[in-house]
């Protein structure tokens, strides 16, 4: 018995592991934990891992290249049409071990620590965005409810809730005025929060050459520049420009049949 290609469904702690040989039999099931299944696949030739690119797959990954192995993550939605009949953990990983071994499959680059680390950046700034225009809106829908309404956009707000805590003439309650307080103290915590990351970004675009060199590009800022290195490294999982641009959701999309062509619109993804 000689595995060949082995698929692995992941999962948080408990991992189903499926192992084929040469002809495309499944010899081995296998479920284990992370650990025992790094103590499994040490102990095997050199063979074709396929994975699902999800939480935690990138780790994985690396280790097990760094035991000799060709490690290939593919997105979600390109395994479910290998699944051929009801749905479990094994079935899963039988289909994996499937479509890795499609030469049209298209795969995911295993991503380095640099790259999750400035993506975890982006995610962790992009919250904190999300939850400083939500107490933004908070703040507004509690004084329009006592009759006092402010224009749209964040500098609006700073500029006229002090006088608005201030006058004694808006008929505020001594409650309300303190909960505003803090919600405003909570709107400039975020700030300072954003504008620390936007910092750090700034001087990341900085050390990086690949960033330096988008960063020269019309249009494009150490946000845009840090981001696209975080997804996409070095760009090589693109065989042309033009695939990147429809992954970016840059160019229209198609549902052509029949010989008619039929073009949608631009996802801007």
């Amino acid at each position: 018995m000689e595995i060949r290609t082995i698929g692995i469904d992941l999962g948080k702690t408990v991992f189903h592991l499926v192992g084929v040989d040469v002809r495309g039999e499944v010899v081995v099931r296998k479920k284990c934990s992370r650990a025992q299944l790094l103590r499994f696949t040490s102990n095997l030739r050199e063979c074709l891992i396929g994975m699902e690119a999800c939480g935690g797959s990138h780790f994985l990954g690396r280790a097990l290249c760094e035991q000799g192995h060709h490690v290939r993550l593919m997105p979600a939605q390109y395994v479910k049409p290998y699944v051929k009949t009801n749905k479990n953990d094994y079935i899963d990983a039988e289909a994996i071990a499937e479509a890795v071994t499609r030469p049209s499959m298209r795969f995911v680059p295993i991503k380095t620590d640099d790259q999750l680390d400035l993506q975890s950046l982006h995610r962790v700034r992009e919250r904190w965005v999300v939850r400083r225009t939500a107490v933004i809106n908070q703040i507004r829908g509690l004084l329009l409810e006592r009759g006092i309404t402010l224009r749209k956009g964040r500098q609006h707000l700073e500029a006229s809730l002090p006088c608005i805590l201030e006058d004694a003439d808006s008929k505020l309650s001594g409650a309300l005025r303190v909960l505003l307080t803090q919600l405003q103290w909570e709107v400039q915590y975020l700030g300072r929060q954003i504008e620390e990351s936007d910092k750090l970004i700034v001087r990341i675009a900085g050390e990086l050459e690949a960033c330096r060199r988008l960063v020269a590009i019309p249009g494009i800022g150490p946000l845009i520049a840090t981001a696209t290195i975080a997804a996409i490294g070095n760009g090589a999982a693109f065989k042309k420009g033009r695939g990147f641009s429809a992954w970016l959701g840059v160019v229209p999309g198609e549902q052509s049949t029949g010989g008619r062509q039929k073009l949608t619109g631009t996802s801007r993804r």
